[in-house]
């Protein structure tokens, strides 16, 4: 048999010439430039044991020369450590006598200054009729296969490690929804191990009135309506307490295009809840105390006349008509007077919860405006109230939204500092609540109309505002799933502001 260590580059394609010599001729070099080209590395061997033929992919990888490669034995071909781990030499004499291929294994082998190479080999009998004349060694050097391998579950380690550390709940879906992992942060704030959650859906541990929203989310994604989607739904823990949830969900592509599964990623809001809470609450002991010496002042008037009555009823000389005329002025100046205090109070006392309930937006218009009487005589402002005829239903916190109408009116009476015109009145629009403040004041600046929403920007002198208060009416708002925004501003001329809700369905 011939050698084909040194094969043939280059062959006619035009096919072999005529006559059967020649054709005989053109496959032999065909033959040839094949196993010379093979990617694999591949040695022909005799019963002796001997090398017979040597492709230039092995002559290559063990940097040997064909002058010392055919006709050597086997065993000085390769080094001894890798035959005796190998027991090649008897694997392929196993192949001469049973005339059956050797099954693919795996070894590695370093040539002379050469880092190390791993191979899978193969030993295939040659035959003529039935007896074996020689034995292919075929290898193939998957050392860059392995090494991608390595990388890979390095990585997916890596992986692995970052989702399990990470201080947000990490869980992936299967297309149906049902939960295929779950990492320790899901754990700790849910108080639900893996084990007892995979396989189950996760609209299922979802709020019962928010499960329907959960499954919807992922079937969009599924469906490809959209690359990613952000919402935030509540999770029931195992203690039964109701966990807010930002959640972020992203698909999982598989090779052909389609969505194999879903990623979600959930910060836990308590903590932020219970930050925005205490600022809250400290931007309306803010309000109160620009309020205050219009408080003092509206307090003053009925102690004062109570004062002057009480005094009166002292002198029993005094006509009994009079006396109750004086019994009548202390009552009105006490009435007035906690009046007052409670609003105040209701006001500036804490939420006690943060859920919603079903409300009257008039309601809480009418409410919130009747607690800035004081401060409206004080400023001279003219405040004119106009309401929707009938009542405005939505589901909302009422302590909150409070808030925003306060906020609002305050900051139109402070683009007012010589007094004017505030109006606010509510409208029912297109299932919406809407409510607008209009002013007659110095207006925004359309350099300042595109931040005033931001965080701890203001335009008062230092130490006299805190620049939170749109930012907090904005954050209230948007959790009432409603927008906030500056309806028309013109300087010198005044402003309007315009807080829209969600009426509540059948209203």
């Amino acid at each position: 048999m011939k050698r084909f260590a040194s094969p043939i580059s280059s062959l006619d394609t035009e096919g072999p010439p005529e006559g059967a010599t020649a054709g005989k001729d053109w496959y032999e070099k065909l033959y040839h430039m094949l196993l010379g080209n093979i990617p694999f590395s591949l040695l022909l061997i005799d019963p002796s044991l001997r090398v017979v033929s040597a492709n230039r992919n092995f002559l290559g990888k063990s940097r040997r020369s064909e002058a010392n490669t055919i006709g050597k034995r086997f065993r000085d071909v390769f080094p001894d450590a890798i035959l005796e781990f190998t027991q090649l030499e008897a694997k392929i004499r196993g192949v001469f006598d049973s005339g059956t291929g050797l099954p693919g294994a795996q070894m590695s082998y370093r040539a002379p200054g050469v880092p190390i190479r791993s191979f899978f080999y193969t030993v295939i009998p040659i035959k003529t009729g039935r007896a074996v004349e020689h034995a292919m060694l075929v290898m193939d050097d998957i050392t860059e296969k392995l090494q991608l391998s390595a990388k890979v579950r390095m990585a997916e380690r890596h992986l692995a490690s970052v989702v399990e550390s990470a201080n947000d709940l990490v869980i992936s879906t299967d297309p149906k929804g049902y939960i295929t992992s779950w990492n320790l942060a899901a754990e700790r704030i849910s108080g639900y191990h893996r084990s007892v959650v995979r396989g189950q859906l996760l609209a299922g541990l979802c709020e019962a009135n928010e499960s329907k929203d959960m499954a919807a989310i992922i079937a969009q994604l599924v469906a490809g309506g959209v690359a990613e989607f952000f919402d935030e739904i509540n999770m029931v823990a195992t203690s039964g307490v109701l966990i807010p949830v930002d959640w972020s969900f992203s698909p999982i592509w598989d090779d052909a295009g389609k969505v194999s599964g879903i990623v979600a990623v959930g910060r836990d809001l308590v903590e932020r809840r219970a930050l925005e809470q205490h600022l809250y609450q400290s931007e309306k002991l803010a309000a109160l105390g620009v309020m205050a010496s219009g408080i003092a002042h509206e307090l003053r008037n009925p102690l004062s006349v109570s004062f002057s009555a009480a005094q009166f009823l002292l002198d029993p000389s005094n006509d009994p008509a009079f006396q109750k005329e004086c019994v009548g002025k202390i009552l009105q100046g006490i009435e007035r007077s906690s009046t007052i205090i409670e609003n105040l109070l209701r006001f500036a006392r804490p939420s006690s919860s943060n859920q919603s309930e079903s409300l009257n937006l008039v309601t809480v218009v009418r409410e919130t405006l009747s607690v800035l009487a004081p401060q409206t005589k004080l400023q001279k402002i003219n405040l004119l109230e106009h309401y929707a005829e009938t009542a405005l239903l939505i589901s909302g916190n009422a302590n909150m939204l409070q808030q925003v109408i306060m906020n609002l009116v305050l900051n139109a009476y402070q683009a007012m500092p010589k007094g004017g015109d505030v109006s606010v009145f509510t409208r029912r629009e297109a299932g919406q609540a809407a409510v607008y403040v209009r002013d007659n004041g110095h207006g925004i600046t359309s350099a300042n109309l595109s931040r005033i929403f931001d965080p701890f920007f203001t335009t008062r002198p230092a130490g006299q505002g805190t620049g939170l208060g749109l930012s907090i009416c904005h954050t209230i708002v948007k959790q009432h799933s409603g927008m906030i925004a500056v309806e028309t501003s013109v300087e010198g001329q005044g402003t309007t502001m315009v807080v829209r809700l969600p009426l509540m369905a059948n209203t």
